[in-house]
């Protein structure tokens, strides 16, 4: 998926420029891929017609979800001219709003296909980069071919942008490990379709404000959406919302750590940029009312829980009722880099922690969560077991697949997973 990015002063000038531009965007689709939600409706039983229609594709394994004969009456294929129109519509609302906001082309008009990851980092000084540099910066030989595809299929595929683009600053003293890519390696995030980064995590204020600010600038520059962090608290606390479908998605997002008074990742405030935290989860809980208050459906992306540790901690376990009450429709978290439960809270789906997708040279267990939601709220939920080994990351099959889903029903007593990922949510 690629997001289509309008800027605002453009749409107030000239009112034929978004369709143009939304054209063009239309069109770059292609070129991609060449190289209130009401919680409490949401059905804890149910199953998805979905299971029964992954057909394999390819040697490289790779998987495509179909629609099954018996939804396809009901779900139409392409987006409708009516869809587009109301795109449009919600468009231009939000832009008159002030508000963050891009248009998302859709493969299915009946389903938005969202795609979440864990941590990745693309310093050069550290075994990531090098090796890929080594191995001739090969991205094919980085990531295997069912994950490629699936990234870059996605209609949004979000995951954690840990470290600050840059080439000015100077290291966080007194801190252990400190990351700044630079800003020519976000090319790797497009190669590999990244439509939507969180900033909300402890590494990004590592080179200290300016590289963060040269971080916002690179991210601009690539046309890729961030959240969690801005120029000044109330940039830091925007929401961002995607049309798609008819539909208006928030993705919000905030970092608990660290977890002390004076912590080394700065909150943004109203004169300085950095983060938005929420240890204490009063200003992450303003935005979730107002993106709650203005779009069908929102998505939490949270960076805590504690480093390496499998169980979730008494933060976790305290804040996620408190979110998931408070209107989110998903809760997505990252930050301990290894793979936690998936539970349900309050009726909302938790996935407690994604763990490193492309991070260390650590042979670990790590995954993409894929989603699927209409007006009608989640279709689909899958877990798709993945191995971060010798810096790469692939796609898990056979018997090493079964293993990690054998791993995460063990940590997972609230939800059904399925020989294939799909996960099915019960009671509290």
């Amino acid at each position: 998926m690629r997001i289509f990015v309008a800027s605002l002063s453009a749409v107030l000038m000239v009112g034929g420029t978004v369709m143009v531009g939304y054209a063009a965007f239309v069109a770059a689709q292609s070129a991609k891929s060449m190289q209130g939600n009401n919680h409490e409706k949401l059905d804890l039983g149910w199953l998805f017609a979905q299971h029964d229609t992954v057909e394999q594709a390819g040697d490289d394994g790779a998987e495509e979800n179909t629609i099954s004969e018996n939804s396809g009456e009901d779900q139409a294929l392409g987006v409708s001219d009516e869809i587009l129109a109301e795109n449009e519509r919600l468009y231009q609302e939000a832009v008159a709003k002030g508000q963050n906001v891009r248009i998302v082309e859709c493969a299915d008009g009946g389903r938005v296909s969202l795609l979440f990851a864990g941590d990745i980092l693309l310093d050069d000084e550290y075994a990531m980069m090098f090796r890929y540099r080594a191995r001739g910066s090969d991205i094919y030989d980085t990531f295997s071919g069912a994950l490629l595809e699936r990234m870059r299929t996605a209609d949004v595929f979000m995951l954690n942008n840990e470290f600050p683009f840059s080439t000015r600053g100077t290291p966080t003293e007194g801190k252990q490990f400190t990351f700044r890519a630079n800003p020519a390696n976000v090319e790797l995030l497009g190669q590999i379709g990244v439509d939507v980064v969180s900033l909300a995590n402890n590494h990004a204020y590592d080179y200290g404000e300016d590289a963060l600010l040269d971080t916002f600038t690179t991210l601009e520059n690539a046309g890729i959406p961030y959240v969690g962090a801005g120029r000044n608290i109330e940039e830091a606390k925007k929401p961002l919302y995607l049309i798609a479908n008819g539909m208006k998605i928030g993705i919000v997002s905030a970092t608990q750590i660290e977890r002390n008074a004076v912590p080394d990742t700065k909150e943004a405030t109203s004169a300085n940029a950095g983060v938005l935290r929420c240890m204490d989860p009063s200003a992450l809980l303003e935005v979730i009312a107002e993106a709650k208050a203005d779009c069908d459906f929102v998505i939490l992306y949270i960076h805590w829980g504690t480093e390496s540790q499998e169980e979730t901690d008494w933060l976790q376990d305290k804040q996620a009722p408190i979110y998931a009450q408070a209107g989110v429709d998903l809760i997505i978290g990252d930050h301990p880099h290894c793979l936690q439960k998936l539970d349900v809270v309050s009726g909302v789906p938790v996935v407690y922690s994604l763990g490193n997708y492309w991070f260390n040279s650590k042979t670990q267990d790590t995954c993409l969560v894929e989603v699927g939601i209409n007006k009608d709220g989640i279709q689909d939920f899958r877990f798709i077991a993945c191995r971060q080994e010798d810096c790469r990351t692939r796609e898990l099959e056979g018997a090493d697949r079964d293993g990690v889903l054998n791993y995460m029903r063990g940590l997972s007593p609230k939800v059904q997973i399925d020989s294939e990922g799909f996960v099915t949510f019960h009671g509290e």
